[in-house]
C-alpha cells in the first residue's frame, strides 16, 4: 500500500507541472489490454500465465505523466503491479527524445523482500528512410529486489510495411554492478495490427539468455489493446 500510495503522489505531481508547463488543458488517455503473458526484458512477471493491464496518460506540450497496473504472479503474495511516471519529449530537429522517471510499486509485496524500485530513461529516435530507429538506456540506483544499482540499454526499430500493419524489434542488455553473473541479453520480434483506431493486437517473439528457469525462456505472446477517448 505504501508503494501504491507513492506512486499516485508522482503522478498527480506530474499532472500538475503538466498542466503549469503548458496554457492548453492537458490531454487525457485511457487505456486498457490483455496478454497470454507479461514479459518485462525476456522474463514472465506472470509465471507464464495471462494479465490483464491498464492506465491513464496525461500529457501537456512536451510533459506527459501517468499510471499503468497490471496483475503479477512472483509465486508469492505480491498481487499486483501499479507504476507510475513522470518525462518530457523534446526535439531537435528529427530527433524525438523522452527523459522521464518510472517508479515500480508491488502490491501485498512480502514485507521481507524489497521488490520496488525507480528507473530513470533516456530515449531517442531519428527517421530512417521508412524506419524508425531508436535507442534507450534506464538507469537505477537500487533496482528490483534490493539488488544494486542497474543499468539496462537497448536498440530498436519499427517500420510499417503496409496500412495498419507495424513491425517492431530491439536487443537490450540487462546489467547489474554487483551481481554482473546475473546480466543477461534479451531480444524481442512483433508484429502489430490496428484492427481501429482505438483497438490494436500484438503478436511477440520475446527471448533472453538469462538461465533462470521456464519464466525466462523464449515465448510467443498475443495481447490486445484498447484506448479512449
Amino acid at each position: 500500500m505504501k508503494a501504491l500510495k507513492l506512486a499516485l503522489c508522482a503522478a498527480a505531481a506530474s499532472f500538475a507541472m503538466a498542466g503549469a508547463a503548458h496554457a492548453e488543458d492537458p490531454s487525457v488517455t485511457f487505456n486498457i489490454g490483455a496478454t497470454s503473458d507479461y514479459v518485462y526484458r525476456g522474463v514472465s512477471q506472470t509465471d507464464e500465465g495471462p494479465a490483464i493491464q491498464g492506465g491513464v496518460d496525461v500529457s501537456s506540450g512536451i510533459f506527459y505523466g501517468g499510471l499503468w497496473a497490471s496483475n503479477v504472479d512472483f509465486l508469492d503474495s505480491t498481487d499486483a503491479e501499479i507504476d507510475a511516471y513522470v518525462g518530457v519529449k523534446p526535439t531537435a530537429g528529427s530527433v524525438s527524445f523522452d527523459f522521464g522517471a518510472i517508479y515500480y510499486g508491488y502490491v501485498n509485496a512480502p514485507s521481507a523482500v524489497d521488490y520496488a524500485f525507480w528507473e530513470f530513461k533516456a530515449a531517442a529516435s531519428v527517421p530512417a528512410g521508412p524506419f524508425t530507429l531508436g535507442a534507450v538506456a534506464y538507469y537505477s540506483p537500487e533496482f528490483f529486489g534490493g539488488v544494486g544499482d542497474s543499468l539496462y540499454y537497448e536498440a530498436n526499430a519499427a517500420v510499417s510495411p503496409a496500412d495498419k500493419w507495424t513491425i517492431t524489434a530491439a536487443v537490450g542488455k540487462q546489467t547489474i554492478n554487483d551481481f554482473s553473473f546475473l546480466d543477461y541479453t534479451t531480444y524481442n520480434i512483433g508484429v502489430g495490427y490496428a484492427f481501429t483506431d482505438k483497438i490494436s493486437g500484438d503478436l511477440r517473439f520475446h527471448d533472453s539468455d538469462l538461465g533462470c528457469g521456464a519464466i525466462c525462456d523464449s515465448r510467443v505472446t498475443v495481447s490486445l489493446k484498447a484506448t479512449l477517448p
